[in-house]
């Protein structure tokens, strides 16, 4: 009878323990992601953990959808905050050249070192200026045809100061940007019109619908969202909570649900509806996978189904501090959906931002839009000549 008074005694203090460290968990957990709302942070539990029963296992999971669905709204909360009006075109290029300052530190400035240094055109002079675009991810191919375009320029013109070199290269990389400057402009007799957002994970795809959505509504379209990301829990939810304080209508099924059906019912309903903008999220997928890519495509031919002309615009969202490998997803993403725009984003923390260089070189696939801050205004429109000056002037 003591034994058994002696285990029940030893029980209840396991689950007082347990008890105790997950609230201690808890608050630790909390604490770290009202640091880190709009970060991808992995949140690493103690490394001591007694062992669950199922019933605490049960809990856990209860508690983990709860905090997911708690950091959707607060990330919602900061990013579609009531915000001023719109900067002017002066201050829109004050506030990109301090958003794009790690890039025009490693380009720009790197530019002006050299050639305060250096007042003779030699070959030392293109070797330094080849290197320092290699290092902005400008891409070997297109630096080699900038450098050609430049040696031109300086031999048409018959020139030979360094500063004409300076000139001529801001001249080439203009005239590049320009080549993928198109905005995007809503075709209001298509109803609705229909934007397909794909990319890989962790680029912020979902995060950009939702300025894409206040930016729209804010244009006096009428908006919906598709929550087309149905193996992630989190996006549904960020989706919904987004439409909520924005008064924007959401279509969403519970996750698992096929993305295709969900985006198909979505223009079904917006069509009844009147709406104007209909824009999908997708599961954020790497573009190795086959498989999933195949998925994508089946997304595109249901879509067709309800409208033949749909999507109307297909945007893959980039990380622009991913370099290379932003060639190799966007090629792959290509293949698999035909894109019509480019999304590149948190320029403003990397200091390759040549990667959009590489990008126009490449594929000429027009940016829409470039993301430099966490803020609803801080996706902007893409401008050739302001990106190009902010990087190095």
């Amino acid at each position: 009878m003591k034994f058994f008074k002696r285990k029940k005694k030893k029980k209840s203090q396991d689950q007082q323990q347990t008890s105790e460290q997950s609230q201690v968990y808890s608050e630790i957990l909390n604490q770290q992601l009202d640091d880190d709302l709009m970060t991808d942070t992995v949140i690493k539990p103690p490394p001591e953990s007694p062992v669950q029963t199922p019933e605490d296992a049960e809990s856990e999971d209860a508690k983990s959808e709860s905090i997911e669905s708690e950091s959707a709204e607060s990330e919602s909360s900061d990013l579609l905050q009531t915000e001023q009006q719109a900067p002017t075109a002066a201050a829109h290029e004050q506030i990109l050249d301090q958003r794009l300052e790690k890039t025009q530190a490693n380009f720009g400035k790197k530019m002006k070192q050299l050639f305060s240094f250096k007042k003779k055109i030699d070959e030392e002079l293109f070797e330094e200026l080849e290197t320092t675009l290699l290092m902005a991810d400008v891409g070997a191919t297109a630096t080699m045809e900038i450098m050609e375009q430049v040696r031109k320029s300086l031999k048409r013109r018959n020139l030979s100061d360094s500063d004409a070199v300076l000139d001529a290269l801001r001249e080439q990389l203009t005239e590049l940007a320009r080549k993928v400057e198109a905005p995007l402009l809503i075709d209001t007799s298509k109803k609705p019109y229909v934007i397909l957002v794909v990319g890989v994970n962790g680029v912020g795809k979902t995060t950009t619908i939702a300025k894409l959505a206040r930016r729209y509504k804010a244009d006096g379209h009428q908006v919906m969202l598709a929550a087309g990301d149905t193996f992630r829990a989190a996006a549904v939810e960020q989706l919904k909570t987004w439409g909520e304080r924005e008064g924007i209508a959401v279509m969403a099924q519970k996750t698992g649900a096929d993305a295709a059906s969900v985006i198909f019912d979505a223009m079904t309903s917006a069509k009844a509806r009147s709406m104007d903008v209909l824009i999908a999220d997708t599961a954020g997928r790497l573009h190795t996978q086959s498989n999933l890519m195949q998925e994508l495509a089946k997304i595109t031919r249901v879509i067709k189904k309800n409208d033949e002309s749909a999507p109307h615009e297909t945007l893959i969202v980039i990380d622009g501090g991913t370099g290379q490998n932003a060639i190799s997803q966007v090629r792959a993403f290509n293949e698999a959906n035909k894109l019509t725009g480019l999304v590149i984003t948190k320029l403003d923390g990397t200091p390759k931002g040549g990667v959009l260089f590489n990008l126009a070189n490449e594929f000429g696939i027009p940016v829409r839009y470039i993301g430099v801050g966490e803020r609803s205004s801080d996706l902007k429109p893409y401008r050739a000549e302001d990106f190009v000056s902010a990087i190095i002037d």
